[in-house]
């Protein structure tokens, strides 16, 4: 088949590649199934022909899309540039997408929606989220129970549904769980990927980063083992079988 695009903006080579290993276990992928392109290391290429490709998946990173251009670093800003550049062609020609965590706020930013941290944002932790009517409906969502939770870890939100976007997953905390663009563009808020192991991982190499207090690290990891996520996994794996060509 065509290999997916993924995408990667963590700058730590050790969360990089766990989150990669879990784009490949939970989305059943081989390496070989993948290109896999890591932006702090190096650019999409000029070239690049979406057409190659089954579809694109975008990883999260500790980054914002609404963060000043004055506290972004030049790393993390040639990064958003990078992934920004691409969006119009991918909205445009309904190119399939998956944007996990800090993909939904590259996407609604693209879509002209607000992106911030005034009303909805999560700590790390977990959402509990519902499948709304258009959800129930949408081929990725299949199998997936109407309630479920998953591992939520990010300082902003989509604060508004984009013009044209449809809403697919709601929770309270912060409604925009996982909307569509088109037919084939799909952003979630939380982390489809993550398990308890990975969760851990990300909360010890960020928890300078300003999504906790440093010491509540030991107590968050608990909570997060403790939790029953499970059913997010499905949404990378049908993702993968619905959009896999040759």
């Amino acid at each position: 088949m065509k290999p997916f695009l993924i995408l990667q903006l963590r700058p730590e080579a050790e969360a990089s590649d766990d989150e990669y290993a879990a784009f490949l276990r939970k989305g059943g992928l081989d390496a070989s199934d993948t290109r896999r392109i890591r932006l702090e290391r190096e650019d999409i290429p000029a070239d690049l022909n979406l057409d190659e490709y089954s579809g694109v998946i975008v990883g999260g990173g500790p980054g914002c899309v609404s963060d000043a251009p004055e506290d972004k670093s030049p790393e993390e800003a040639r990064i958003e540039a990078e992934i920004l550049a691409l969006m119009p062609q991918i909205t445009a020609r309904d190119v399939p997408f998956m944007g996990c965590c800090y993909g939904i706020g590259v996407l609604a930013h693209h879509l002209g929606a607000p992106v911030n941290k005034s009303r909805y944002g999560e700590g790390v932790g977990t959402a509990d989220c519902s499948v709304t009517e258009a959800g129930r409906n949408d081929p990725i969502l299949a199998g997936l129970p109407a309630r479920f939770e998953a591992f939520v870890g990010h300082k902003e939100a989509v604060q508004d549904l984009p013009q044209g976007a449809v809403h697919l997953l709601v929770a309270p905390t912060c409604p925009y769980q996982m909307i569509r663009y088109g037919q084939n563009v799909y952003a979630t808020q939380f982390h489809p990927e993550a398990d308890s192991d990975g969760i851990e991982t990300r909360i010890r190499i960020y928890k300078h980063k300003g999504y906790f207090p440093p010491e509540q690290a030991q107590s968050l990891i608990d909570m997060c083992r403790a939790a029953d996520v499970h059913a997010p996994e499905k949404i990378l794996r049908n993702f993968v079988r619905h959009y896999a060509t040759d």
